[in-house]
């Protein structure tokens, strides 16, 4: 037995049918119980009009010669077989693919006599149908077979049918090789994004689109040999929460960068800050009581800026109006992490020391909570508001932490990062236990109600 194909609902098998009938006129008397005839006395005797009902294309075996067995016995009963290939519909139920259960029969009967002419009847209920020893299918089990005999209700009249059915059972190891296992490894490697600092946009967003496109090809592939059913199978399902595993994560970044992530991360130089704060005291009328000028950074001779650049004692702050100030670190209680000296900021401070010419400029950010509403936030940051961003850039990215000596960066790891790393993987765990118990421990209980004819 075998092929089954689902994209056409079919089946094909190799099988020996036989048929046997009386006919009391070829009766005869003598020491021989049984007769072999000849093939062609088939058309000078009457023999019963079988055909198959969901049969779609069957032939009889003529290599070399026509295969088919005609025996005569004294009382008139004549024993028909011949070796057929059978192809016949299989309508199938695939909403449980590929853990799933099929059904197929093999109807057969008169063509043109009614039950009140032609009677079919099992000749040996209990072995009726048999297999070779040994016979094995490429994807399924053959677990159980059924028969019976019934009636079927034509136009014409009443008829009497046979009926088989094959009850099957799919092997999933295929499938967990190379779609499951494949699907799983693939969304367990798009988390790898959540260890990414967001700085690293390219990276984060190439690793999910990749996700993706992966994931598209394999769907793709496992498809090929499935009908255009209207309904998800259980195949379908588990592809598509990969799919939105994927895309979530890529989701997740996209709300990492727009609403955690300030400019892009990198340390800006001290000349444009200082040029930027110098021309919004101008702005606003006001006279700095100490400038540092371009001429005094850049130039390596001047022993004054050198000894303001190199100084450990002198730090640059901004005030609340973003006015340009220098206080000495004596009169900062604790440098930078005293609670009250940040208070005393109302907005964002960036705070920058220099060691020596060409050095590495470092920010450190503070910031106190913000004074407008959570709920307003999200809703300048879903409006895309390019002055409550411009704010949010001058205020800092991330709420400074008022115990311990911990002071938050600008694009440091985000809160919602370190949620994905936990939700994430649980969820899908959680996914992937309700999916192969309702999947996996289903069995379907074969009758004759439930096998599509």
């Amino acid at each position: 037995m075998g092929p089954v194909s689902e994209r056409d609902m079919e089946y094909s098998m190799d099988c020996y049918f036989r048929q046997y009938w009386r006919d009391k006129r070829l009766s005869f008397e003598g020491p021989i119980k049984s007769l072999s005839l000849s093939i062609k006395m088939l058309d000078k005797i009457w023999r019963p009009d079988t055909y198959f009902y969901n049969g779609k294309h069957s032939h009889i075996h003529t290599i070399t010669v026509p295969n088919k067995l005609l025996r005569l016995g004294q009382d008139g009963g004549i024993l028909y077989s011949m070796r057929l290939t059978i192809k016949a519909t299989c309508p199938m139920e695939l909403k449980n693919f590929p853990m799933d259960r099929q059904s197929c029969p093999l109807i057969f009967g008169s063509y043109g006599y009614t039950n009140q002419q032609l009677v079919y009847e099992w000749k040996d209920q209990d072995d009726a149908v048999s297999f070779v020893p040994g016979m094995t299918l490429n994807q399924f089990d053959l677990i159980s077979m059924m028969h019976r005999n019934f009636t079927s209700t034509r136009r014409e009249g009443d008829f009497s049918v046979l009926q088989v059915a094959f009850n099957l059972k799919r092997h999933t190891g295929y499938f967990l090789i190379q779609v499951y296992v494949p699907c799983i490894l693939i969304v367990v490697l798009s988390w790898v994004s959540f260890w990414i600092h967001r700085e690293a946009t390219s990276d984060r967003v190439g690793l999910c689109v990749t996700a993706v496109l992966t994931l598209s090809t394999i769907s793709l592939d496992s498809r090929t040999d499935l009908p255009k059913v209207k309904y998800a199978t259980a195949l379908d399902w588990f592809l598509l929460m990969s799919f939105l595993y994927c895309i979530a994560t890529l989701l997740e970044f996209a709300g990492v960068h727009y609403f955690t992530k300030l400019g892009s991360g990198e340390i800006p130089r001290l000349e444009e800050h200082l040029e930027n704060i110098r021309k919004t005291n101008i702005a606003h009328g006001i006279e700095a009581n100490k400038k540092v000028s371009d001429e005094d950074i850049e130039d390596n001779g001047s022993d004054e800026a050198s000894e303001q650049m190199n100084s450990q004692n002198d730090i640059c702050v901004c005030s609340e109006n973003d006015t340009l100030e220098f206080e000495s670190a004596e009169s900062l209680p604790t440098a930078l992490d005293d609670t009250a000296f940040r208070k005393r900021n109302a907005l964002t401070c960036p705070i920058f020391t220099a060691s020596s010419r060409g050095a590495t400029m470092e920010r450190t950010t503070q910031t106190e909570p913000p004074v407008i509403s959570r709920m307003r936030q999200i809703w300048l940051c879903l409006k895309s508001d390019d002055q409550f961003r411009k704010q949010r850039e001058r205020d800092a990215a991330a709420e400074k932490t008022e115990q311990g000596h911990n002071v938050s960066y600008v694009n440091s790891v985000s809160l919602i990062d370190r949620f994905a790393r936990i939700a994430f993987p649980m969820s899908f765990v959680l996914f992937n236990l309700l999916y192969w118990l309702a999947y996996g421990m289903y069995k379907k209980e074969f009758s004759w109600s439930t096998i599509k004819t």
